[in-house]
């Protein structure tokens, strides 16, 4: 089973509308006295992990034209294809032929940031690059047809850092993994937790040398932005983050400081989470663009951990209150749109998907001729979900005939693996896959990061249940089919 770690605790709290003072009078004051609380044991020491690595040649954003070009082996008619990215949203921007071993992209619109490269726009065939307009002309080779691989950027200065710093990390958090692993039931612990520490210093001294190495660079600036310069200061977590700053969004650095800002901070309290999203949200509201992707950040974060509420409460007091909140474009509305859309009583995406028996599933049509529909999300190596299949086929076969219908949507990519199980499992309900792993399209559509997860759906479409057990369905269905 897969998950997604933003905070370990669970969440229970009333949310009411921005207009109504009375009724929010309790979590505004709950919020202000958990922020003085915090505030007396803050201190405003500069962390000796924070390096300032900003100046005037890379401060804040700039656009351009680059050409971006190189070398990769390949067979055949290739291609392959650019993607700017914020934080784990990636949009395509161009795409070229590979003749001869040679890709060109010779003209590219682009802002400071960092962009992905896919080969055959295969998602699990990628690589990180950074592009600024300060480099006009970027050569990056590649030595094999796994792009993720070895490759040099014999011309960029930028890419030449963040290769060998993505070299060094890896290697560092394989040391720290390796002790962590020692760690269980050994008599020398505590030499152990610190000989981690040496590797986190270790790490740290790493990114410190490398912004002295490659000062002015976009490379330098992200270094900067991945130690917090005061982080025992609720209010001043978020102070070293330029919120006019465009290039900040072409980056993980607002997602991966709100989730540190998270587990610091909140204690899995409401007031606190509440105080938390309060503060990101007044730091970033200088600048839509940031703001934008800030809150999205949380609204997926919050999501994705099964924190509904939280997410309600961002959407109801800041993105769609034009009375609380700053004025935002559509696309951060069509974005929360799409977990709007995952929520009990409401109708989620369509898909049309190959079937294991051959032909393709529609969902809309398929809940049009079944009082209810489930949507099991499973994979062949998910061992929950094989202690949650005995339980659904003896269901399926004893309730399809009333009306209850299931379609398993796999997150396999191995067409083997996927085909292996149902057959010998003796699924008899209709099965699905995009064989494309945690990259399938409906996977990213109905936002899945664990396995199995379920929606329950009436004849219209709509959710009515989103259990989290088969049993839960079958003590549904007794009572409603």
């Amino acid at each position: 089973m897969r998950t997604m770690i933003w905070i370990a605790s669970s969440l229970l709290f009333v949310l009411t509308s921005c207009g109504d003072s009375e009724a929010k009078s309790k979590p505004i004051e709950s919020k202000a006295a958990t922020q003085t609380e915090v505030a007396d044991t803050q201190t405003t020491t500069v962390s000796p992990k924070y390096k300032n690595g900003i100046n005037k040649h890379n401060k804040g954003d700039k656009t351009g034209n680059i050409r971006l070009h190189g070398s990769i082996p390949s067979r055949g008619d290739s291609y392959i294809f650019l993607y700017q990215t914020e934080a784990r949203t990636v949009t395509l921007i161009d795409s070229t032929l590979i003749e001869d071993g040679v890709y060109n992209f010779k003209k590219v619109d682009v802002s400071r940031g960092f962009y992905e490269l896919r080969l055959n726009n295969k998602p699990n065939n990628s690589c990180t690059i950074i592009l600024n307009p300060d480099e006009a002309d970027v050569h990056i080779n590649f030595s094999s047809t796994r792009i993720s691989g070895s490759k040099v950027a014999p011309n960029s200065k930028e890419n030449k850092a963040w290769f060998a710093y993505l070299s060094a990390e890896k290697k560092n958090k394989s040391e720290i993994k390796n002790l962590r692993k020692g760690m269980k039931d050994s008599p020398y612990k505590r030499r152990i937790e610190e000989q981690i520490k040496a590797k986190e210093m270790e790490l740290m001294n790493k990114q410190h040398e490398m912004i002295d190495q490659f000062g002015g660079t976009y490379f330098a600036k992200f270094m900067t932005w991945k130690n917090p310069k005061y982080p025992s200061d609720q209010g001043r977590f978020f102070e070293d983050l330029d919120p006019l700053d465009n290039s900040l969004v072409h980056s993980m650095a607002i997602s991966d400081r709100i989730q540190a800002m998270m587990v610091r901070f909140s204690k899995g309290e409401d007031a606190r989470f509440l105080a938390c999203i309060d503060i990101v949200k007044a730091h970033f509201e200088p600048n839509a663009v940031t703001l934008e992707s800030a809150l999205y950040a949380m609204l997926d974060g919050f999501y994705n951990t099964g924190k509904e509420d939280i997410c309600l409460y961002i959407l109801d007091n800041y993105i769609y209150d034009e009375d609380c909140g700053a004025e935002l474009s559509d696309v951060i509305k069509q974005r929360a749109e799409g977990i709007v859309n995952l929520q009990v009583g409401k109708v989620p995406p369509n898909f049309n998907i190959e079937s294991y028996k051959g032909g393709k599933i529609n969902l809309y049509e398929t809940v049009k001729k079944n009082k209810y529909t489930l949507l099991m999300f499973w994979a062949s190596w998910c061992h929950k979900c094989e202690q949650e299949v005995p339980a659904l086929i003896p269901l399926y076969a004893r309730t399809n005939s009333q009306g209850f219908e299931t379609i398993g949507i796999s997150v396999d990519q191995a067409r083997k693996s996927w085909t292996d199980i149902i057959e010998s499992k003796g699924m008899q309900y209709p099965n699905v896959s995009q064989l494309q792993g945690w990259d399938s399209p409906i996977v990213k559509d109905y936002k899945i990061t664990a396995t199995p997860t379920y929606f329950l759906l009436n004849s219209k479409g709509e959710i009515v249940l989103k259990p989290k057990r088969v049993y839960e369905v079958d003590n549904f269905l007794k009572q409603n089919l």
